[in-house]
């Protein structure tokens, strides 16, 4: 977890599980597992470049409080 309960992580994964849930948009393929999924369902994940760097950003409308860094969350 992280300094706000849950925590956003991506990896790379060759496999599917039977259960994970696949969102596809413009040729690119998101997918979690069940668990993940509940606490996930309906957010949006945008890509950003900037001086800073890059990064995803995730708005997830289930989130009741976040942390200033934006990388956890909680319900």
């Amino acid at each position: 977890g992280g300094c706000s309960g849950f925590q956003y992580g991506f990896s790379f994964d060759e496999l599917v599980a039977e259960d994970d849930t696949i969102v596809e948009k413009d040729g690119v393929s998101v997918l979690a597992d069940p668990l993940s999924f509940q606490y996930l369902n309906g957010s949006t994940v945008d890509y950003e470049e900037g001086l800073q760097g890059s990064r995803f950003t995730i708005t997830n409308p289930n989130a009741t409080t976040t942390c200033g860094c934006g990388s956890s969350f909680s319900v």
